[in-house]
């Protein structure tokens, strides 16, 4: 292990299978870009608080901006054997300046550094996320409004319930995810960033030098800022719930595309087949992203028990959070750019579709609103139609004397009527139309 931030105190090496054990630059150095960028800011409080010169400043600064443009370069080769990105990124501050990078330090510890490094890499995703979002539900939109005549059954315990419209169906997925617009803009919204908490109590530099980008960032209170962790399980929670609603539309998808269903057809570029049967056509994309709800719900559980018994304040346990919060905003960012790129692509199978709409069962609380306005009491209206659909026979072609065995009121011609798609969907006014 290379250039320890710490150790004065120590006597003995560490040993090796502890270096192993406790690194976590394998991962942690994803927030390489953003270690310099909070860098950048910690020195001009530095400089402002009268403990960097301006010619320290300069050095600091350039020698910074070079490492974060290697970074964002993607040249920049990370060297794992180092026990963090911060340490890294200390040495090659070093390793540039020399004695100078030595005073990047002053008034800082990792406690702290890596609230705001990791807040500044939430930030940036969490934008990435909230613009692949919006993407995906222009896409869902667009489809619903490419098929907004097309009429399905709607299912309640996946059995057959009332026709509705593509549209409404589609746009219940759409709803879903602008919840998950909005819970991920409120978390964006109230993240603040943090500086100066120190180890634990604070530093010497008065509050007021502290700020990004001109805005004031002190803790208010210096504990809780370096232990808390709630933004990361709010994002978590956040992404878990985007992906339980990814994995019920993948799974309305796959539904449809059975040969039970025959709904749609997925489009070739999103399937696999099999190394055994010729046949098949996989929908595998979907199955991912409905599996994947799973890796989402874990990563947020394994934070929420990391921190559940931790004592005030940073534990060395809380570096724990930072690979489930990376793979829960890959996941995502993948799954909602594959979504926005599958949706335009989907075929309805109308004629499938129209097939199922004949199950007059479909229109039994139609039959029974039927009663309820010729002034039957629903209850009443209830049985009546519920013993008209189990006598089994084809209602449409029942004459009006038998139907009239049932309730007076039924007659051939209402029943006709009322036993249509379209008839049906017009029927409901209690949902808002969309302008």
């Amino acid at each position: 292990m290379k250039s320890k931030m710490w150790g004065g105190r120590f006597n003995k090496k560490t040993d090796p299978l502890v270096e192993e054990f406790t690194k976590s630059i394998q991962f942690d150095q994803k927030l390489a870009e953003y270690d310099c960028v909070g860098s950048l800011a910690h020195i001009d409080v530095l400089k402002n608080a009268k403990l960097l010169t301006g010619k320290e400043h300069k050095e600091l600064q350039s020698g910074l901006n070079t490492i974060l443009s290697s970074i964002k370069k993607g040249t920049l080769k990370v060297d794992e054997s180092f026990e963090d990105i911060h340490s890294y990124v200390q040495h090659l501050l070093e390793k540039k300046l020399g004695k100078v990078a030595l005073k990047l330090h002053t008034c800082r510890s990792r406690n702290d550094q890596v609230v705001l490094d990791t807040k500044l890499y939430c930030l940036k995703n969490l934008s990435a996320t909230l613009d692949i979002v919006s993407q995906a539900i222009k896409k869902l939109a667009k489809l619903s409004k490419d098929n907004a005549k097309l009429i399905i059954p709607a299912y309640t315990h996946l059995q057959h319930a009332m026709p509705v419209s593509l549209s409404l169906h589609l746009d219940a997925y759409v709803q879903m995810f602008s919840r998950d617009a909005k819970r991920l803009g409120s978390i964006f919204d109230d993240m603040e960033l943090t500086m100066g908490a120190g180890a634990v109590a604070g530093t010497c530099i008065d509050s007021s030098k502290y700020k990004i980008n001109s805005k004031p960032c002190s803790p208010v209170n210096s504990i809780d800022s370096v232990s808390d962790r709630d933004f990361v399980i709010e994002v978590l929670s956040a992404l878990a719930i985007s992906g339980m609603h990814l994995s019920r539309l993948a799974e309305d998808l796959i539904l449809w595309s059975t040969k039970e269903f025959d709904f749609i057809d997925i489009d070739e570029a999103f399937c696999t087949g099999s190394s055994l049967m010729p046949q098949k056509k996989n929908p595998d994309v979907l199955e991912l992203i409905r599996g994947n709800a799973g890796k989402l719900y874990g990563n947020l559980m394994s934070v929420l028990v990391m921190m559940k018994g931790l004592p005030l304040s940073y534990n060395r346990d809380m570096q724990l959070d930072k690979e489930p919060l990376f793979s829960s905003f890959e996941i995502i960012q993948d799954e909602f750019s594959i979504l926005a790129k599958l949706l335009p692509k989907l075929k309805f199978k109308k004629e499938n579709i129209a097939s199922q709409l004949k199950d007059e069962s479909l229109y039994a609380t139609d039959m029974a609103d039927y009663l309820v306005q010729k002034g039957v009491a629903f209850k009443d209206a209830h049985t009546i139609i519920g013993k008209l659909v189990k006598s089994g026979k084809e209602i449409k072609k029942m004459k009006s004397e038998e139907l009239k065995k049932f309730h007076p009121l039924l007659t051939s011609k209402a029943v006709k009527d009322i036993i249509d798609p379209e008839t049906s969907i017009k029927s409901k006014k209690s949902v808002r139309r969309k302008a």
